[in-house]
Protein backbone atom coordinates (compact mmCIF):
# COMPACT_ATOMS: atom_id res chain seq x y z
CA UNK A 1 0.00 0.00 0.00
CA UNK A 2 1.33 3.28 -0.79
CA UNK A 3 0.67 5.94 2.13
CA UNK A 4 1.30 9.63 1.19
CA UNK A 5 2.00 11.29 4.70
CA UNK A 6 1.51 14.96 5.41
CA UNK A 7 3.51 16.69 8.66
CA UNK A 8 2.48 20.15 9.19
CA UNK A 9 4.59 21.66 11.18
CA UNK A 10 4.15 25.98 12.08
CA UNK A 11 6.69 27.14 9.48
CA UNK A 12 7.22 23.88 7.51
CA UNK A 13 5.78 20.82 6.02
CA UNK A 14 7.21 17.72 5.77
CA UNK A 15 6.43 14.65 3.88
CA UNK A 16 6.97 10.85 2.60
CA UNK A 17 5.29 8.56 0.61
CA UNK A 18 5.96 4.72 1.58
CA UNK A 19 5.05 1.34 0.66
CA UNK A 20 4.50 -1.15 2.35
CA UNK A 21 2.22 -3.91 3.90
CA UNK A 22 3.17 -3.87 7.09
CA UNK A 23 4.86 -1.56 9.71
CA UNK A 24 7.84 -3.20 9.59
CA UNK A 25 7.93 -3.58 5.72
CA UNK A 26 7.49 0.29 5.17
CA UNK A 27 9.79 1.84 3.09
CA UNK A 28 10.21 5.41 2.01
CA UNK A 29 9.45 5.78 -1.75
CA UNK A 30 9.68 9.97 -2.13
CA UNK A 31 10.52 12.37 0.52
CA UNK A 32 11.06 16.04 0.98
CA UNK A 33 10.24 19.10 2.93
CA UNK A 34 8.92 22.43 2.40
CA UNK A 35 11.34 25.14 4.59
CA UNK A 36 10.26 28.80 5.97
CA UNK A 37 6.19 28.42 5.25
CA UNK A 38 4.86 32.01 5.68
CA UNK A 39 7.58 32.99 8.05
CA UNK A 40 9.45 36.33 8.29
CA UNK A 41 13.12 35.38 7.70
CA UNK A 42 16.75 36.42 6.07
CA UNK A 43 16.95 33.76 3.43
CA UNK A 44 14.00 32.29 0.79
CA UNK A 45 11.98 29.78 1.18
CA UNK A 46 12.78 26.45 -0.64
CA UNK A 47 10.87 22.92 -1.31
CA UNK A 48 12.99 19.73 -1.23
CA UNK A 49 12.23 16.49 -2.94
CA UNK A 50 13.84 13.31 -2.66
CA UNK A 51 13.19 10.69 -5.25
CA UNK A 52 15.33 7.32 -5.53
CA UNK A 53 19.00 8.97 -6.62
CA UNK A 54 17.13 11.99 -7.70
CA UNK A 55 17.31 15.18 -5.33
CA UNK A 56 15.67 18.82 -5.78
CA UNK A 57 15.83 21.62 -4.46
CA UNK A 58 13.32 24.53 -5.40
CA UNK A 59 13.57 28.34 -4.49
CA UNK A 60 10.27 29.97 -4.33
CA UNK A 61 7.43 31.87 -2.34
CA UNK A 62 5.77 29.40 0.01
CA UNK A 63 3.13 31.89 1.74
CA UNK A 64 1.47 29.04 3.41
CA UNK A 65 0.82 25.12 4.25
CA UNK A 66 -1.25 24.99 1.16
CA UNK A 67 0.67 26.15 -1.50
CA UNK A 68 3.37 23.97 0.36
CA UNK A 69 0.70 21.16 -0.40
CA UNK A 70 0.46 21.74 -4.12
CA UNK A 71 4.45 21.75 -4.67
CA UNK A 72 4.29 18.11 -3.36
CA UNK A 73 1.33 17.08 -5.33
CA UNK A 74 2.88 18.62 -8.64
CA UNK A 75 5.81 16.51 -7.38
CA UNK A 76 4.37 13.31 -7.07
CA UNK A 77 1.90 13.07 -10.15
CA UNK A 78 4.45 14.20 -12.65
CA UNK A 79 7.19 10.78 -11.40
CA UNK A 80 4.48 9.08 -12.24
CA UNK A 81 3.66 7.78 -8.72
CA UNK A 82 0.53 5.94 -7.20
CA UNK A 83 -1.19 7.44 -4.10
CA UNK A 84 -3.52 4.81 -2.08
CA UNK A 85 -3.93 6.61 0.97
CA UNK A 86 -3.34 10.20 2.82
CA UNK A 87 -2.31 10.29 6.43
CA UNK A 88 -1.72 13.33 8.57
CA UNK A 89 -0.40 15.00 11.52
CA UNK A 90 -3.20 17.16 13.17
CA UNK A 91 -1.83 18.53 16.39
CA UNK A 92 -4.59 19.14 18.87
CA UNK A 93 -7.98 16.79 19.14
CA UNK A 94 -8.70 18.01 22.41
CA UNK A 95 -11.53 15.84 24.11
CA UNK A 96 -13.54 14.83 20.66
CA UNK A 97 -10.40 12.93 19.35
CA UNK A 98 -8.24 10.31 21.46
CA UNK A 99 -6.93 8.19 18.75
CA UNK A 100 -6.52 8.18 15.09
CA UNK A 101 -9.52 8.61 13.05
CA UNK A 102 -10.12 7.93 9.27
CA UNK A 103 -11.53 11.30 7.35
CA UNK A 104 -15.31 10.96 6.28
CA UNK A 105 -18.82 13.24 6.14
CA UNK A 106 -19.09 12.73 9.69
CA UNK A 107 -15.45 13.13 11.05
CA UNK A 108 -14.59 16.43 9.18
CA UNK A 109 -17.13 18.64 10.85
CA UNK A 110 -15.34 17.52 14.19
CA UNK A 111 -12.46 18.06 12.71
CA UNK A 112 -13.30 21.31 12.19
CA UNK A 113 -14.43 22.03 15.85
CA UNK A 114 -10.75 21.63 16.73
CA UNK A 115 -9.54 24.22 14.85
CA UNK A 116 -8.96 27.00 17.56
CA UNK A 117 -7.40 24.71 20.08
CA UNK A 118 -4.09 25.13 18.02
CA UNK A 119 -4.29 28.19 15.60
CA UNK A 120 -0.81 27.88 14.48
CA UNK A 121 -1.36 24.21 13.37
CA UNK A 122 -4.99 22.67 13.04
CA UNK A 123 -6.40 25.21 10.43
CA UNK A 124 -2.69 24.66 8.37
CA UNK A 125 -3.72 20.58 8.57
CA UNK A 126 -7.31 21.59 7.67
CA UNK A 127 -6.10 23.50 4.61
CA UNK A 128 -3.93 20.47 3.49
CA UNK A 129 -6.35 17.86 4.16
CA UNK A 130 -9.01 19.50 1.87
CA UNK A 131 -6.34 20.22 -0.67
CA UNK A 132 -5.89 16.70 -0.66
CA UNK A 133 -9.40 15.74 -1.54
CA UNK A 134 -9.50 17.63 -4.38
CA UNK A 135 -6.09 16.26 -5.32
CA UNK A 136 -7.03 12.53 -4.69
CA UNK A 137 -10.52 12.43 -4.89
CA UNK A 138 -11.86 8.98 -3.65
CA UNK A 139 -8.60 8.32 -2.13
CA UNK A 140 -8.74 7.53 2.12
CA UNK A 141 -7.35 9.93 4.35
CA UNK A 142 -6.78 9.59 8.30
CA UNK A 143 -5.48 11.79 10.81
CA UNK A 144 -3.29 11.42 13.89
CA UNK A 145 -2.80 13.23 16.86
CA UNK A 146 -0.02 14.72 18.87
CA UNK A 147 -1.44 14.71 21.78
CA UNK A 148 -2.14 10.55 22.18
CA UNK A 149 1.38 10.44 23.94
CA UNK A 150 0.65 11.98 26.64
CA UNK A 151 -2.27 10.49 27.81
CA UNK A 152 -0.25 9.26 30.49
CA UNK A 153 0.47 12.37 32.32
CA UNK A 154 -0.68 11.81 35.72
CA UNK A 155 -3.46 14.48 37.24
CA UNK A 156 -0.82 16.42 38.95
CA UNK A 157 1.18 17.14 36.04
CA UNK A 158 -2.31 17.71 33.78
CA UNK A 159 -4.24 19.31 36.09
CA UNK A 160 -4.76 23.37 36.28
CA UNK A 161 -5.44 24.93 39.83
CA UNK A 162 -8.61 26.54 38.14
CA UNK A 163 -12.24 26.51 39.79
CA UNK A 164 -13.13 22.65 39.76
CA UNK A 165 -16.22 23.26 37.57
CA UNK A 166 -14.51 26.00 35.30
CA UNK A 167 -12.14 22.76 34.47
CA UNK A 168 -15.21 20.67 34.50
CA UNK A 169 -17.11 22.26 32.10
CA UNK A 170 -14.56 23.54 29.40
CA UNK A 171 -12.08 20.69 29.50
CA UNK A 172 -9.34 22.76 30.76
CA UNK A 173 -6.20 20.46 31.24
CA UNK A 174 -2.87 20.17 30.09
CA UNK A 175 -2.60 18.20 26.80
CA UNK A 176 1.13 18.22 25.67
CA UNK A 177 1.93 17.82 21.94
CA UNK A 178 4.82 16.48 19.44
CA UNK A 179 3.61 13.15 20.69
CA UNK A 180 4.82 11.68 17.11
CA UNK A 181 7.66 13.09 17.90
CA UNK A 182 8.65 11.58 21.00
CA UNK A 183 7.10 8.28 20.23
CA UNK A 184 9.67 7.78 17.56
CA UNK A 185 12.79 8.66 19.27
CA UNK A 186 11.32 6.33 21.97
CA UNK A 187 11.68 3.56 19.60
CA UNK A 188 14.87 4.76 18.32
CA UNK A 189 16.34 4.79 21.56
CA UNK A 190 15.56 1.74 22.77
CA UNK A 191 17.20 0.75 19.71
CA UNK A 192 20.00 2.60 19.61
CA UNK A 193 20.55 1.42 23.52
CA UNK A 194 19.64 -2.54 23.23
CA UNK A 195 17.61 -1.54 26.08
CA UNK A 196 14.59 -1.70 27.20
CA UNK A 197 13.10 1.56 28.06
CA UNK A 198 11.80 0.31 31.72
CA UNK A 199 13.25 1.85 34.29
CA UNK A 200 15.24 4.59 31.99
CA UNK A 201 14.36 8.27 32.89
CA UNK A 202 14.67 10.29 30.11
CA UNK A 203 14.59 13.81 29.13
CA UNK A 204 13.38 14.32 25.17
CA UNK A 205 13.49 18.10 23.88
CA UNK A 206 11.78 18.12 19.91
CA UNK A 207 13.68 21.75 19.08
CA UNK A 208 12.12 23.11 15.66
CA UNK A 209 12.02 26.10 13.68
CA UNK A 210 8.64 26.15 14.39
CA UNK A 211 7.24 24.98 17.63
CA UNK A 212 9.80 23.87 20.58
CA UNK A 213 9.09 21.26 23.73
CA UNK A 214 10.61 19.11 26.13
CA UNK A 215 9.36 16.13 28.13
CA UNK A 216 9.77 14.05 31.11
CA UNK A 217 9.64 10.12 30.11
CA UNK A 218 9.84 7.63 32.71
CA UNK A 219 9.35 4.05 31.86
CA UNK A 220 8.77 4.51 28.20
CA UNK A 221 6.09 6.86 29.61
CA UNK A 222 5.33 10.83 29.25
CA UNK A 223 4.92 12.23 33.21
CA UNK A 224 5.47 16.04 32.03
CA UNK A 225 5.85 18.14 29.72
CA UNK A 226 6.49 22.13 28.44
CA UNK A 227 3.28 22.31 26.69
CA UNK A 228 -0.22 22.81 27.75
CA UNK A 229 -3.58 23.11 26.88
CA UNK A 230 -2.52 24.62 23.65
CA UNK A 231 1.25 24.77 21.81
CA UNK A 232 1.85 28.49 22.75
CA UNK A 233 3.14 27.69 26.72
CA UNK A 234 6.68 26.28 27.44
CA UNK A 235 9.93 27.10 25.40
CA UNK A 236 10.46 30.17 24.06
CA UNK A 237 9.47 29.49 20.43
CA UNK A 238 10.10 30.55 16.58
CA UNK A 239 6.95 33.25 17.02
CA UNK A 240 5.23 31.70 20.16
CA UNK A 241 5.87 33.58 23.43
CA UNK A 242 6.41 30.24 25.68
CA UNK A 243 5.50 30.90 29.00
CA UNK A 244 3.65 34.47 30.08
CA UNK A 245 2.53 36.28 33.07
CA UNK A 246 -1.40 35.75 31.91
CA UNK A 247 -1.46 38.96 33.88
CA UNK A 248 -0.28 40.71 30.83
CA UNK A 249 -3.26 39.31 28.24
CA UNK A 250 -5.00 40.71 30.64
CA UNK A 251 -3.79 44.13 30.97
CA UNK A 252 -3.60 44.44 26.79
CA UNK A 253 -7.00 43.98 26.63
CA UNK A 254 -8.76 45.71 29.47
CA UNK A 255 -6.11 48.40 29.74
CA UNK A 256 -4.68 49.04 26.49
CA UNK A 257 -7.44 48.20 23.94
CA UNK A 258 -6.70 44.89 22.19
CA UNK A 259 -8.85 42.39 21.09
CA UNK A 260 -8.60 39.05 22.52
CA UNK A 261 -7.74 38.18 18.96
CA UNK A 262 -5.10 40.47 18.39
CA UNK A 263 -3.46 39.25 21.39
CA UNK A 264 -3.69 35.71 20.32
CA UNK A 265 -2.47 36.45 17.03
CA UNK A 266 0.54 38.68 18.64
CA UNK A 267 1.32 35.26 21.28
CA UNK A 268 1.00 33.08 17.94
CA UNK A 269 2.60 34.60 15.77
CA UNK A 270 4.63 38.16 16.62
CA UNK A 271 6.34 36.66 19.68
CA UNK A 272 9.25 34.65 20.15
CA UNK A 273 12.68 34.66 18.74
CA UNK A 274 10.85 37.13 16.24
CA UNK A 275 9.67 39.47 18.89
CA UNK A 276 13.08 39.33 20.44
CA UNK A 277 15.09 40.09 17.70
CA UNK A 278 12.90 42.03 15.59
CA UNK A 279 14.13 40.79 12.36
CA UNK A 280 13.75 36.49 12.21
CA UNK A 281 12.22 33.51 13.46
CA UNK A 282 14.72 31.19 12.71
CA UNK A 283 17.40 30.79 15.11
CA UNK A 284 20.28 30.29 12.47
CA UNK A 285 19.35 33.36 11.51
CA UNK A 286 19.88 35.17 14.85
CA UNK A 287 23.26 33.13 15.27
CA UNK A 288 25.06 34.59 11.94
CA UNK A 289 23.54 38.18 13.22
CA UNK A 290 24.16 37.67 16.49
CA UNK A 291 28.47 36.40 15.45
CA UNK A 292 29.08 38.01 12.05
CA UNK A 293 27.41 41.26 13.21
CA UNK A 294 27.42 41.55 17.27
CA UNK A 295 23.50 42.53 17.00
CA UNK A 296 22.65 43.00 20.62
CA UNK A 297 18.77 42.02 20.33
CA UNK A 298 19.84 39.09 18.56
CA UNK A 299 22.33 37.79 21.40
CA UNK A 300 19.54 38.60 23.85
CA UNK A 301 17.13 36.44 21.35
CA UNK A 302 19.95 33.40 21.61
CA UNK A 303 20.18 33.76 25.47
CA UNK A 304 16.58 33.99 26.38
CA UNK A 305 16.19 30.60 24.21
CA UNK A 306 18.83 29.33 25.68
CA UNK A 307 17.84 30.08 29.38
CA UNK A 308 14.07 28.98 29.17
CA UNK A 309 15.49 25.48 27.62
CA UNK A 310 17.84 25.62 30.42
CA UNK A 311 14.99 25.96 33.28
CA UNK A 312 12.73 23.63 31.60
CA UNK A 313 15.53 21.03 31.63
CA UNK A 314 15.75 21.31 35.45
CA UNK A 315 12.28 20.96 36.20
CA UNK A 316 11.44 18.06 34.70
CA UNK A 317 14.84 16.29 35.64
CA UNK A 318 13.53 16.97 39.53
CA UNK A 319 10.36 15.37 38.71
CA UNK A 320 12.12 12.50 37.27
CA UNK A 321 14.15 12.11 39.62
CA UNK A 322 17.60 12.03 38.06
CA UNK A 323 18.60 11.60 34.54
CA UNK A 324 19.76 8.48 32.38
CA UNK A 325 19.36 9.75 28.89
CA UNK A 326 18.90 13.39 27.48
CA UNK A 327 17.53 13.24 23.83
CA UNK A 328 17.87 16.45 21.21
CA UNK A 329 15.74 15.93 17.99
CA UNK A 330 14.16 18.00 15.30
CA UNK A 331 15.37 20.44 13.06
CA UNK A 332 17.32 22.69 15.75
CA UNK A 333 18.03 20.01 18.11
CA UNK A 334 19.42 18.24 14.94
CA UNK A 335 21.21 20.87 13.17
CA UNK A 336 22.13 23.66 15.62
CA UNK A 337 25.15 22.30 18.26
CA UNK A 338 25.58 26.00 19.81
CA UNK A 339 21.67 25.48 21.21
CA UNK A 340 22.93 21.83 21.98
CA UNK A 341 25.88 23.74 23.42
CA UNK A 342 24.35 26.37 25.46
CA UNK A 343 21.27 23.95 27.06
CA UNK A 344 23.64 21.74 28.52
CA UNK A 345 26.72 24.06 29.73
CA UNK A 346 26.65 24.26 33.44
CA UNK A 347 24.83 20.88 34.30
CA UNK A 348 27.74 18.60 35.09
CA UNK A 349 25.67 18.66 38.54
CA UNK A 350 23.37 16.06 37.06
CA UNK A 351 25.64 14.16 34.79
CA UNK A 352 25.35 15.94 31.89
CA UNK A 353 28.56 17.37 29.93
CA UNK A 354 29.11 17.45 25.90
CA UNK A 355 32.25 16.66 23.72
CA UNK A 356 32.83 19.48 22.23
CA UNK A 357 33.96 17.55 18.91
CA UNK A 358 31.18 15.18 18.89
CA UNK A 359 28.58 17.92 19.42
CA UNK A 360 29.96 20.01 16.73
CA UNK A 361 30.18 16.53 14.65
CA UNK A 362 26.08 15.94 14.81
CA UNK A 363 24.05 17.37 12.50
CA UNK A 364 21.46 14.81 12.57
CA UNK A 365 21.12 12.62 9.21
CA UNK A 366 21.87 9.53 11.81
CA UNK A 367 21.61 9.04 15.37
CA UNK A 368 24.62 10.71 17.48
CA UNK A 369 26.14 10.18 21.01
CA UNK A 370 27.50 13.30 22.34
CA UNK A 371 28.31 13.40 25.90
CA UNK A 372 31.29 13.06 28.10
CA UNK A 373 29.45 12.05 31.57
CA UNK A 374 27.35 9.96 33.20
CA UNK A 375 24.30 10.60 31.25
CA UNK A 376 23.66 9.30 27.57
CA UNK A 377 23.08 12.65 25.17
CA UNK A 378 22.07 11.40 22.02
CA UNK A 379 21.00 13.54 19.27
CA UNK A 380 18.41 11.37 17.86
CA UNK A 381 16.35 11.94 13.93
CA UNK A 382 12.95 12.20 14.50
CA UNK A 383 10.31 10.24 12.02
CA UNK A 384 7.07 11.17 12.86
CA UNK A 385 6.03 10.27 9.09
CA UNK A 386 6.83 6.61 10.29
CA UNK A 387 4.81 6.55 13.01
CA UNK A 388 1.72 8.07 10.83
CA UNK A 389 2.24 5.38 7.93
CA UNK A 390 2.42 2.78 10.37
CA UNK A 391 -1.01 4.03 12.51
CA UNK A 392 -2.88 4.36 8.94
CA UNK A 393 -1.50 1.02 8.45
CA UNK A 394 -3.72 -0.16 11.40
CA UNK A 395 -6.40 2.15 10.61
CA UNK A 396 -7.06 0.46 7.40
CA UNK A 397 -6.71 -3.09 8.08
CA UNK A 398 -4.03 -3.38 5.62
CA UNK A 399 -1.41 -4.48 9.34
CA UNK A 400 -3.92 -7.58 9.74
Amino acid sequence: MQILVFNCGSSSLSYKLFNGETPEALHIVSAGKAHRVGVTSDEAAFIEHRYGTEQVRLVTPIPDHLQAATLVFDFVRSRGLTVEAIGHRFVHGGTIFGRSTQLNPETLPMLERCLPLAPLHNPNSMAVIHAAFNAYPGVPEYVTFDTAFHATLPPEASTYALPHAIVERYGFRKYGFHGLSYQSVMESTARYLDHDLEGLKIVACHLGTGGASAAAIRDGQSIETTMGYSPLPGLIMSTRSGDLDPTIVLELCAQHGYTPEQVTHMLNHESGLLGISGFSSDIRDILRRRDEQGDARAALAFAAYSHRLKLALGGLIAVLGGLDVLIFTDDVGLKVPEVRAAACAGMDWCGIRLDPEKNGAAHGETIAEIGADRVRVLVIPNDEEGIIAAEGLRLLGQAG
